[in-house]
């Protein structure tokens, strides 16, 4: 007789991606694009991945109404009925709170990982062996498991978690949860050796999921229980467009990591990074003989060190004397900024440019 099998995947698509303009907008954001020249954009690698580890047809996708035909034509493989399509941007908490709803409506005796779709995963397979440890550990205990990385620099664009007592091997429970601290705090937790990245992966057992977010959350899923326990799909989504608003802007990592007392992390080896700033993506990505990183573009530097450079297909790019610079060109818009200053000024020149040409250049 063939094992039952109980694990499942959310992959996390409705991000903006603000943060990697003008490569990223907001109306194809990041998650949609193929950034590293690979043949396969990031949503669509992160699929790939995780059919390697779990049942392919145990894939769910969520995502925003305004992305739902990105996800459809990127994804042909997944069905209508496994994509959540959210009427507004949320953050992560009610978009997991959703997923978990569906899913242990399918299975009660499920367990979830929670991936987001803009990640850098540098070895596959011990990706693969430590989820399925993680789920292994949830399917046996009533924990929310978040998977940490070892710090190889003292970034302040992550969150740090803090490890507690030991649980199991690789797995501590959680003492302290950091989001985004500055440089200094940052270098003094990877000093400490007590502090992992939060990779943002999230693991659970369904049951467990749904106590956790009944008492943080609104209860706009349970009220849909009430009204009827065997809603259809189509049901539960024509629910969900209609109630989805009632959710506060929140996410996971502010509404269990740091008010429940029940998580905890894994040690984990497989090299991770965040696809989220230039800045990131530059301290991850292999430098040529001057520390400068080219993305899939064409380019001559003479004298450049230190720098991030992503242009389109078929402009050349001609740098001289330029150091710790971002230099990205998408479309309409070209970007030169110093690294250090990329998210700041990102933020501010987006809003000035979107008000100055009347167009959406988010």
């Amino acid at each position: 007789m063939t094992p039952v099998d109980h694990n499942y995947c959310l992959i996390l698509a409705g991000g903006k991606g603000r943060r990697l303009w003008p490569w990223s907008r907001e109306m194809f954001p990041k998650q949609f694009i193929d950034f590293f020249g690979t043949g396969r954009t990031q949503l669509q690698q992160t699929y790939d991945r995780m059919a390697k580890i779990v049942d392919p047809s145990h894939i769910f996708v969520n995502t925003n109404v305004e992305y739902l035909d990105l996800v459809t034509q990127q994804l042909p493989d997944v069905p209508r009925e496994r994509i959540m399509a959210e009427p507004i941007h949320r953050n992560t908490a009610p978009s997991i709170a959703w997923a978990n709803h569906r899913i242990s409506h399918i299975d009660s005796d499920a367990c979830m990982i929670a991936v987001p779709s803009d990640q850098i995963i540098f070895n596959e397979e011990a990706f693969k062996k430590n989820v399925l440890e993680g789920l292994a550990f949830v399917a046996a205990n009533n924990s929310f498991l978040t998977m940490g990385v070892k710090p190889t620099r003292p970034e302040p664009g992550y969150g740090y978690i803090q490890m507690g007592d030991p649980q199991e091997k690789y797995v501590y429970k959680v003492k302290s949860f950091t989001e985004k601290p500055d440089r200094e705090f940052a270098k003094m937790f990877m000093d400490s050796g007590e502090f992992y990245w939060n990779t943002g992966l999230f693991l659970s057992n369904v049951n467990h999921l749904r106590e956790e977010f009944s008492r943080f959350l609104p209860p706009v899923l349970r009220s849909l229980d009430e009204i009827n326990v065997h809603a259809s799909v189509q049901e539960e989504e024509n629910y969900m467009q209609e109630h989805f608003t009632a959710y506060p802007n929140l996410s996971v990592d502010m509404g269990i990591l740091e008010k429940s007392d029940h998580v905890s992390v894994m040690k984990c080896e497989f090299g991770w990074a965040d696809v989220g700033t230039w800045h990131g993506i530059y301290e991850v990505l292999p430098k040529n003989n001057e520390n400068n990183v080219v993305i899939d573009s064409d380019v001559i530097l003479d004298n450049c060190h230190g720098n991030i450079i992503k242009l389109p297909k078929g402009r050349l790019g001609v740098i001289y004397g330029l150091e710790d610079f971002i230099v990205a060109e998408k479309d309409n818009v070209l970007l030169i900024c110093k690294k250090e200053d990329s998210s700041d000024l990102v933020r501010k020149y987006v809003n000035e440019t979107q008000m100055k040409k009347g167009e959406d250049f988010v």
